[in-house]
């Protein structure tokens, strides 16, 4: 017997084969419930792609206090417009696909409800070009590049936007209110050095993250009392689950956006000031037993994306003790686990693991059973289980 046998996972699952992934509701309820503290009455909009699964979607959103969700493709907006998911709904990421823009168009309640983001006047051109003279109105944010660059030559966050200062904003945002078809009405910034950058690894990466929010926060309110002063603005959206305390202190902020802190992946083990709790998990079987200290896993190859490194690999979670192999680690058709743990592994036993991502882990199967205690609540489809994949 192993020793997650008796464990509410396994209890409530106890019917279902694996390869199989759950999410736990009530640490998926408490750390929205965290989120919402940590926001100090500030709106949360919902980052679906850290969910990517239409009933935790709506689970989350129906809380006082997440207000509008944040897409990651003009596609996946379009489909939870029409869904009714949510009525507010900003696209975080330029978007250059016709069909998805010529469908925009062709839906006057998704145009009132859909944001798209833009950094340049050539996105303005595409827009014109896959949807021709005198297109309906268009919502349009604009991005302000919200990375630190303390000297020349040196940039420390994310390659977004090329909108660094609030003369380059106020330069767009005139472009766009001078068009024709389109409608300004926000404005972005991602903190990404902070809001998706661990701080608990040192001195160093703390001393940089508070130098760059007091740059960030002067320059922000400079860029967008330039923008306010040539047009009213609906929403100053910033931040992450990272970075919640220091961009709700930011005034000109007027929401912030957050997913991952509901899911708790392994990648915010790493923060100093919060701790989510894991709430998806995923279980693989073992299917061979190669020596007495090692037991191997069907499939597992759930890698993260960024940079390539050990942060990116999924994590054995429960029995506890339990690691990959440094030689093999996580395969598209076993994983090998070892550690005092694994000499107790039979045939069919199960292996709980994390994501190092949040949604990403919603790519890898088709639904989720939730669960609640040691009882399953009900099974509901991800993105993948309802043929979606915006990838």
């Amino acid at each position: 017997m192993t020793s997650v046998t008796g464990t509410p996972f396994e209890l409530a699952t106890k019917g279902l084969d694996a390869p199989l992934a759950v999410v736990d509701l009530a640490a998926f309820d408490a750390n929205a419930a965290d989120l919402l503290r940590r926001a100090e009455g500030k709106p949360l909009r919902l980052v679906s792609k850290s969910v990517r699964c239409r009933a935790l979607l709506a689970r989350a959103l129906a809380k006082p206090g997440f207000a509008g969700l944040m897409c990651y493709s003009l596609a996946e907006a379009l489909w939870l417009s029409g869904e009714r998911t949510a009525d507010d709904i900003v696209v975080a990421y330029p978007t250059v696909d016709h069909a998805a823009l010529r469908a925009l168009a062709a839906d006057e309640r998704a145009r009132t409800e859909i944001t798209i983001m833009v950094d340049s006047v050539e996105h303005l051109d595409l827009v014109d070009a896959a949807l021709g003279p005198g297109h309906p109105e268009i919502r349009v944010a604009l991005e302000l590049d919200a990375s630190w660059r303390p000297v020349p030559g040196l940039h420390v966050g994310t390659r977004r936007s090329p909108v660094f200062t609030p003369r380059q904003s106020a330069e767009l945002a005139r472009k766009v209110l001078a068009r024709k078809g389109f409608r300004l009405v926000g404005v972005m910034a991602y903190e990404g050095q902070i809001a998706g950058l661990p701080d608990a690894g040192g001195t160093l990466v703390r001393w940089m993250q508070r130098r760059s929010a007091a740059e960030l926060a002067r320059r922000r309110a400079a860029a967008v009392a330039a923008v306010r002063a040539l047009t009213e603005l609906e929403f100053v959206n910033g931040g992450g689950t990272g970075s919640i305390e220091t961009t709700r202190s930011d005034d000109s902020v007027t929401e912030i956006a957050a997913g991952s802190g509901l899911i708790g992946p392994t990648l915010f083990d790493g923060y100093s000031h919060f701790r989510p709790r894991p709430a998806a998990l995923f279980a693989l079987p073992v299917v061979r037993r190669p020596a007495r200290g090692i037991a191997t896993l069907y499939s597992g190859g759930y890698i993260a994306s960024g940079p390539a490194s050990e942060s990116r690999l999924p994590s054995p979670y429960l029995p506890a003790g339990l690691k990959l192999l440094g030689v093999e680690g996580a395969g598209e058709v076993q994983t090998p686990v070892t550690g005092k743990a694994a000499r107790n592994l039979r045939l069919g036993d199960r292996v709980w693991l994390r994501h190092a991502k949040a949604g990403e882990l919603a790519e890898r199967f088709t639904e989720y059973h939730l669960i609640s205690g040691d009882q399953l609540e009900r099974t509901v489809p991800t993105y993948r289980g309802e043929g979606k994949n915006f990838g």
